[in-house]
């Protein structure tokens, strides 16, 4: 599959690229989103299609007010269903109980485990079934993602992720909001290039790598949570 993805991909731009998955693989394919400014562009792209493929987030109960605001213009903008996932009640209660709610800055391996209860398991839980993940990747979003192509075999779920935006930079990226008045979320605007959970997201610094602003306390070779490569 991802050998003929790969061909009929070949030179297409992002919007033919998310128009070919929709038309052809629409029951198959799932697009993640978490209202950041690259995932409102997918959003925008796929409003445009007569289909849809199945959107959903991850709620970990965590995030910012601002991503909340987004998350109701985008309904309201362009009516489209989108499924909330949320962790294993369970396994929060556990953790916190046992851990205390802010274990994540004590240790790598504390901040894995709340990320693997909070965002990883859910995300199994979204995507299984599907045999194509639509995500907002940007190449130039840190050293790791560079390393990967706009179509990829995920080993660790069983699915072809289709990056239709890879090879898009910031700057095309606004363009595009601009173009289309996207509904976006504000903390974009202050400094936040990269928006995660609250607790663990901060503004970037002038100077600063992209992602410099999730999980800042952790050194620069960590800054993945496991949904897209690295641990």
């Amino acid at each position: 599959m991802i050998d003929l993805l790969k061909k009929a991909l070949s030179g297409l731009d992002a919007q033919q690229i998310v128009s070919y998955i929709v038309q052809n693989y629409a029951g198959r394919t799932v697009f993640s989103t978490s209202f950041g400014i690259e995932d409102q562009v997918i959003t925008e792209m796929l409003s445009k299609e007569p289909q849809q493929v199945s959107i959903f987030t991850l709620e970990t109960g965590r995030l910012f007010p601002e991503t909340y605001y987004v998350w109701n213009r985008t309904l309201e903008r362009y009516n489209l269903p989108i499924k909330a996932f949320y962790p294993q009640t369970d396994a929060v209660e556990a953790m916190v109980s046992d851990k205390g709610p802010s274990s994540f800055y004590e240790s790598v391996a504390n901040r894995k485990e709340c990320c693997f209860i909070r965002k990883i398991e859910p995300l199994k839980r979204a995507i299984k079934g599907f045999d194509i993940w639509i995500t907002g990747i940007r190449a130039e979003q840190s050293p790791n993602r560079e390393e990967m192509g706009f179509l990829e075999w995920d080993e660790a779920n069983s699915i072809v992720k289709v990056h239709p935006l890879f090879y898009w930079s910031l700057e095309d990226v606004e363009a595009f909001l601009r173009q289309f008045n996207v509904p976006y979320n504000p903390l974009h605007d202050k400094g936040f290039p990269s928006i995660g959970c609250q607790p663990c997201t901060r503004a970037v610094k002038k100077g600063e790598d992209f992602r410099a602003g999730r999980w800042w306390w952790e050194d620069k070779s960590k800054k993945e949570c496991g949904l897209h490569g690295g641990s």
